[in-house]
């Protein structure tokens, strides 16, 4: 277990609401993770998108982490992270990135240069960083102008992927057709969640909206808290 890579698992979009769904995506990437025998996955974080991106019927950031904090009471390795919400502006994935690797290298004990001064910490200690997405994040690579070429490379070569598949996406084919997805497939892990999981934010949204149920789409704690705040009705703030 010692020579397995460390691995930390970064997602990020809306949690808009966050629902049981996001929380598979996790739990079916680590398993094929440590199924290949080479990594282990030692922490997982939710990174809520900021305010700013001004997503139709996007909630304030403040109830989102909140939501996801209370979402994420019963795990013992997944966190959210409110920095990204809490920024000036709206941040790009890989800005994301760059600010979490930052800090897991700040985080790492240091080890002494010459001259007793702080140097890097040993190549062995460093945990790579992977974001954590769904098929059809895969299919938005090909989407004009979403997302710059350079991003998705770096993205792809620095990082890595770890690629849950989704009913009705076919993200073998959407590597296929990406030059850039091509030269660093071997940079992209593809899991298969065995119990197909469908549950949309977008339906809870809509439902939520029609008076109808979510229990069992979403932790009761998070339907709670949506009841107490009034949120996902005609009148949300």
């Amino acid at each position: 277990m010692n020579s397995r890579i460390p691995v930390v698992l970064l997602a990020c979009g809306s949690f808009n609401p966050i629902t049981n769904m996001h929380l598979r995506l996790f739990e079916v990437a680590r398993d094929h993770l440590h199924q290949t025998g080479n990594y282990q996955v030692i922490e997982g974080i939710i990174s809520p998108v900021n305010d700013n991106y001004k997503k139709k019927d996007l909630v304030a950031a403040q109830h989102r982490v909140a939501m996801a904090q209370l979402a994420l009471q019963t795990s013992d390795w997944i966190r959210v992270d409110p920095w990204e919400s809490e920024q000036a502006q709206w941040m790009e994935t890989v800005q994301v990135l760059r600010h979490h690797h930052s800090e897991l290298l700040r985080s790492l004990p240091q080890t002494e240069g010459p001259g007793h001064k702080a140097a890097s910490p040993a190549p062995a200690a460093v945990p790579e960083l992977k974001l954590l997405c769904g098929a059809d994040v895969l299919k938005t690579f090909q989407t004009p102008n979403l997302w710059k070429d350079a991003h998705i490379q770096e993205i792809v070569e620095k990082f890595g992927l770890v690629c849950v598949g989704r009913a009705g996406h076919d993200h073998k084919g959407y590597i296929s057709e990406s030059p850039i997805l091509q030269r660093y497939q071997h940079n992209i892990h593809l899991a298969r969640e065995p119990v197909q999981n469908e549950i949309s934010a977008t339906y809870v949204r809509w439902a939520l909206g029609h008076g109808r149920s979510v229990k069992y789409l979403l932790p009761d704690a998070v339907i709670t808290y949506i009841r107490d705040h009034k949120l996902y009705n005609k009148s949300s703030p």
